[in-house]
């Protein structure tokens, strides 16, 4: 059985590709971390390429591949109490806003549309930052926040606890999630297997079931 340390937002679609393997789900930073400490993974997939290609530049993993994409979008707790209707909303006075710290994938993703928007004084707002894109979107959910930047795939995984506001596809910053083999790992058969199963049709079928974008 193969260890995948995986993206938090993957966490409902990659079971369904392979029930066989055991799944560490967090922020991609933190996961990445963890391998250079020589934690035992045999597959990293990471919500950004930039980990994956640092680690490989390290020589602690095989090439890292392309194998699905996302956007981002704001979610509000279902009651909407700061009256959020718009991105911009998330700038006004006095409006509890959650995001993903900076180095966290999503964390950063959110500090690039924040700043295509001319927004970056939104950050004023930031009461909490998390540690991966599901704390955000917990916090909004319970309430804890008014508003929220997360995957859109994340937004679809609690349909009818909170809802959603967009963001225009111009400001939309590239957010490719990349798979790599870890060179140290026991099992690196299975592990090519699994990323050949991501890669499969049947596999791109579930991504895109779970709100995956394409990967080209």
């Amino acid at each position: 059985m193969i260890a995948v340390f995986a993206a938090a937002s993957l966490t409902n679609v990659f079971p369904k590709i392979d029930a066989r393997a055991t799944y560490s789900f967090s922020g991609s930073n933190a996961l990445a971390a963890q391998i250079e400490q020589g934690a035992p993974a045999d597959v990293f997939a990471s919500a950004n390429i930039a980990l994956p290609q640092k680690l490989y530049a390290e020589g602690l993993v095989e090439k890292p591949v392309v194998f699905t994409r996302n956007e981002l979008i704001v979610v509000v707790p279902k009651s909407n109490p700061a009256h959020i209707h718009s991105v911009f909303d998330v700038a006004k006075p006095g409006v509890k806003l959650v995001v993903a710290g900076p180095g966290v994938p999503v964390g950063d993703y959110t500090r690039i549309v924040l700043h295509n928007l001319d927004l970056d004084g939104a950050l004023a707002n930031v009461v909490s930052n998390e540690t991966d894109v599901r704390e955000v979107l917990a916090k909004v959910a319970l309430g804890e926040a008014d508003a929220g930047f997360v995957y859109t795939t994340d937004a679809r995984s609690v349909r009818g606890k909170v809802a959603t506001v967009g963001i225009r596809w111009s400001a939309q910053p590239v957010v490719r999630y990349a798979v790599a083999v870890v060179k140290s790992s026991k099992h690196l058969a299975a592990a090519r297997t699994f990323v050949r199963r991501l890669l499969s049709k049947a596999g791109q079928r579930r991504l895109l079931a779970a709100g995956f974008l394409p990967r080209k």
